[in-house]
């Protein structure tokens, strides 16, 4: 389809390499987002981020996850034409205006936590999920975006780059620098925006990579042997100060208004031995989903 179809009205967010537009669809009135990326900035022409969110984009389709309309190329520049969606979960959790529940926050996290498992089941790791990537449609829909770190599932023996996920979401094992890890990372994520959600602030705020770690253990334990076999041998390990994990006690104090199964369900995402945490199955199974309140309707959920 041609550039002609869509018109760009105004900029609504600039990157390092792409600029956002709201725009509109010419023969249906619809209102899009284009995701201008700018290809001159890339020596050898499009970088992979931009590869990569063409490409997983066009693979996973689902109520969960943004859409992408379409791609045309203008003045050497590739658009990406995607559904608009005005607002994220980083606004509503700042904005104090904005009262919400924890039949909402049920709400948010099933609706997030399918748009993962939908990617997990296509073999597709996020690996940047925080609440500014996770949009708000006018209907109050979740949508998860911005898959420009994301890669399918890594063979046995493949080595990827632990500096993946924005620092305060980022998991003990790629704090540790793990080479080998799975999509456990993107479950300790959604457990760390829960927390978030409850809390009204952000729970493992590091104020650089050394930083996070003490952050992240002071929290919540540092894990040991016992409990994660051959944690020690991570190279960042025997610098580490040993903290206990908080007790039950400590958690209710942490999150006043958490029920028991809300505070398993964030335990299970929040556990420090990666084959031990939740997967996105187990956690849409938990009693949290089940007991009231019910996840509001999204629909009524008022944000604006």
């Amino acid at each position: 389809m041609s550039q002609v179809e869509y018109t760009k009205e105004r900029k609504v967010g600039e990157g390092t390499y792409a600029v956002v537009y709201l725009g509109t669809k010419q023969s249906s009135g619809r209102k899009i987002a284009v995701k201008e990326i700018k290809t001159s900035e890339f020596k050898d022409g499009l970088d992979m981020s931009a590869i990569r969110e063409v490409k997983y984009l066009q693979e996973i389709q689902h109520e969960n996850v943004i859409e992408l309309i379409d791609i045309f190329l203008a003045y050497d520049n590739l658009n990406l034409v995607l559904e608009f969606l005005p607002s994220d979960l980083e606004k509503v959790i700042k904005d104090r205006s904005i009262l919400f529940t924890p039949a909402d926050i049920k709400s948010w996290m099933l609706m997030t936590l399918r748009g993962v498992h939908h990617c997990h089941r296509n073999f597709i790791l996020h690996r940047d999920l925080k609440p500014n990537n996770l949009l708000l449609s006018p209907e109050g829909i979740i949508k998860v975006a911005d898959f420009g770190l994301a890669r399918t599932f890594p063979s046995a023996q493949e080595i990827l780059t632990s500096n993946v996920v924005t620092r305060w979401y980022r998991a003990p094992e790629l704090l540790f620098g793990a080479k080998h890890y799975t999509s456990a990372v993107d479950i300790w994520s959604a457990g760390v925006i829960f927390a978030e959600l409850m809390l009204r602030i952000p729970y493992l705020p590091g104020q650089n990579d050394v930083d996070q770690i003490e952050v992240t253990f002071r929290a919540l334990g540092t894990p040991t042997d016992a409990d994660w076999p051959d944690v020690s041998f991570f190279s960042a390990y025997n610098k580490l100060q040993i903290y206990p994990p908080p007790s039950r006690e400590e958690l209710r104090r942490r999150f006043i208004a958490a029920s028991e199964n809300a505070l398993s369900f964030l335990c299970g995402m929040l556990t420090m031995n990666p084959q031990k945490r939740w997967n996105a199955v187990e956690c849409l199974e938990s009693d949290y989903f089940k007991e009231a309140p019910a996840p509001s309707d999204p629909f009524s959920i008022k944000i604006s």
